[in-house]
C-alpha cells in the first residue's frame, strides 16, 4: 500500500515470498528511511547467535505464556516452511544498511506488549488459548480448513480475504487478545510512521509489518495527514 511518501508492506514473519518482496521494493524504490515492526530488544534478538530468546521482566505470568507460546508457534511454522521466523525484517534491515537507508523501530516495546496482556486477558480467552493449542497439536488442519486457509500457503503472504478471516477469528475467540496484539499496536506503529513522515517529508519511507496490520495503520495514518 502506499501513500504520500510511505509504502508499507505488509508482510508474513515466515514467509519467502516477503524475504523477496522486501528485498525487491527496497532496491528498487531506494527508500531513505526503513522502518520495521521491532523494538530495539527484539532487533538484537534476531541478530543474536543465542536462539534463547528474549528475557522479559514484570510481564506478569499471562504475558511470559503469551510470549512463550507465541514464539513456539512461529518456530513451528517456520519449520514447515523452512523459514525461520523474521526472515523478513533481518532482510530489511540488511538491505536498508546495503542502501545506506535510515532504519527506524516503530513497534512497542515487547515488554508492554506482554504486560497489557496480562492486565486484559480473561480467563475465558486463556481456556479456549490452551484448548485451541491442545487441539492444534493433535488435529493441526482443524483450523486451517475451517479458515479455508491450505497448509501451503503459510509459506505465502495471506490474501486480504485470509487476513480478514483470520482477524474476524481471532477478533471473535480473543477479544482482548486482539485489541492488545493488533488495535493497539496499530496505533503505536501508525503513530511512529506519521512524526517519520512529518519529520522527513523528502525522504521515501518503506515500511515492514505483518500483514494483519496493514490495512489498519494505513487508516489511522489517511485519517492523520
Amino acid at each position: 500500500m502506499q501513500y504520500k511518501n510511505l509504502i508499507l508492506i505488509g508482510s508474513s514473519h515466515v514467509s519467502s515470498d516477503s524475504i523477496n518482496q522486501v528485498n525487491r521494493t527496497i532496491a528498487e524504490e531506494k527508500p531513505g528511511i526503513v522502518a520495521i515492526e521491532l523494538d530495539r530488544d527484539r532487533l538484537h534478538a534476531l541478530f543474536s547467535q543465542k536462539k534463547h530468546g528474549i528475557f522479559v521482566r514484570g510481564v506478569g505470568f499471562k504475558g511470559m505464556l503469551f510470549a512463550a507460546l507465541g514464539a513456539w508457534a512461529e518456530r513451528h511454522i517456520g519449520k514447515i516452511v523452512k523459514v525461520e521466523p523474521g526472515s523478513e525484517m533481518k532482510a530489511a534491515v540488511i538491505a536498508a544498511k546495503n542502501n545506506n537507508a535510515m532504519i527506524a523501530l516503530i513497534d512497542q516495546h515487547i515488554n508492554k506488549t506482554l504486560r497489557r496482556f496480562s492486565e486484559t486477558i480473561t480467563w475465558t480467552e486463556k481456556m479456549r488459548f490452551l484448548v485451541d493449542i491442545v487441539s492444534g497439536i493433535f488435529t493441526p488442519n482443524r483450523h486451517l480448513k475451517k479458515l479455508k486457509v491450505k497448509k501451503q500457503d503459510l509459506a505465502k503472504v495471506p490474501s486480504k480475504e485470509t487476513i480478514k478471516a483470520l482477524l474476524s477469528f481471532v477478533k471473535e475467540r480473543y477479544p482482548n487478545f486482539y485489541k492488545v496484539l493488533v488495535e493497539e499496536r496499530n496505533v503505536v506503529m501508525a503513530n511512529n510512521l506519521i512524526h517519520i513522515m512529518k519529520t522527513h517529508p523528502k525522504e521515501k519511507v518503506v515500511a515492514i509489518v505483518g500483514a494483519g496490520h496493514e490495512e489498519g495503520m494505513m487508516s489511522i495514518i489517511k485519517k492523520a495527514i
